[in-house]
């Protein structure tokens, strides 16, 4: 019995989408199709990347509420560098940026951005709420600022193809998200890094007296957090050929929720990357699914709510010794 039961909760997640699944294509005949299927993991694909950076944050026992004002940040540089460049007026200097040039400067800024937050939670001992609460509202005012609060728009064919090109039948992607999420796997299962992270989470004090550099692995989970947001935003920017202002709003909140549905504890220390791509996968179906039956979107947010909770609740019922 208790062999049944193990296996049940190991495989909970897969269980859970198989179910889903089915329920919804017994509901919508237009459910189970290819051009849904693909619908769904395009959709899917920046919440991915997203969350397997707050899986590793979640791994050290933290939190990072500002992924979503990352993206928006990240994604409207990246496209203000390729559509305007940088002008110095002072030293009558002006850089133009390739696609790969502009790109990088992204993936620079999330990758500054998460490092500062890992900084003061470290340095300054501010607690992870409360640092990526404030990283939120910098982020995204500096957003507002960098687009003038207008759309950056017209970045061209080449841009685009990172959000809505197809390759080798696949959309562009859903290659970048399984890319990412092997490494991610990579880092957690074969790198002593990724024994870091576990260790870390699972008991600090220990994991101090053994010689980890607790500071250093944090703030470099958050740094990688950041860049993990910022390939979002750009992913985001690439899909509607277009930097909003006000992109990314509550993605942390889907990021979060992908990451404890996909069985990652919040008390840090136990969890994985593919359940957390699995966690993704069933809010993309949830969320599929609900649009598909015509469902008002007032109710879809009250039903994610509640698949939330139930999640946290059996986490807390299978596991009920830890804090």
């Amino acid at each position: 019995m208790n062999q049944i039961k193990n296996t049940l909760l190991r495989f909970q997640s897969i269980i859970a989408l198989v179910a889903l699944c089915i329920v919804l294509t017994l509901l919508s005949d237009k459910f189970l199709t290819p051009e849904n299927g693909w619908n769904i993991m395009r959709q899917i694909s920046i919440n991915v990347c997203i969350s397997v950076g707050m899986t590793l944050v979640i791994l050290t026992r933290g939190i990072d509420l500002s992924v979503g004002s990352i993206l928006a940040f990240s994604g409207a540089v990246t496209a203000g560098l390729l559509k305007y460049g940088v002008e110095l007026p002072a030293f009558n200097v002006f850089m133009e940026f390739t696609v790969f040039g502009a790109i990088l400067g992204g993936l620079l800024v999330g990758g500054c951005l998460g490092t500062f937050n890992g900084w003061m939670i470290t340095r300054f001992k501010v607690p992870p709420f409360v640092a990526t609460l404030a990283m939120l509202t910098i982020a995204r005012g500096a957003t507002m600022l960098w687009t003038g609060g207008f759309p950056i728009t017209g970045l061209g064919t080449t841009f685009a193809f990172i959000g809505t090109g197809w390759f080798l039948g696949i959309p562009m992607p859903v290659w970048i998200m399984a890319v990412l999420v092997g490494l991610a796997m990579f880092v957690t299962h074969k790198m002593v890094f990724g024994r870091y992270i576990y260790a870390v989470g699972g008991n600090e004090s220990a994991a101090r007296l053994s010689g980890i550099d607790i500071k250093k692995i944090k703030v470099w989970v958050y740094a990688l957090a950041g860049i993990l947001a910022a390939v979002g935003g750009i992913m985001l920017t690439s899909r509607l050929d277009s930097a909003q202002p006000n992109a990314g709003m509550s993605y942390e909140l889907d990021s979060i929720a992908a990451v404890v549905i996909g069985g990652t504890s919040l008390s840090g220390g136990r969890g994985s990357i593919m359940g957390t791509v699995q966690g993704a996968l069933i809010i993309g179906v949830l969320n599929s699914g609900l649009v598909l039956l015509n469902v008002s979107p007032f109710w879809q947010q009250i039903i994610k709510g509640f698949v939330i909770l139930i999640a946290v609740i059996l986490d807390r019922l299978n596991h009920p010794n830890e804090d």
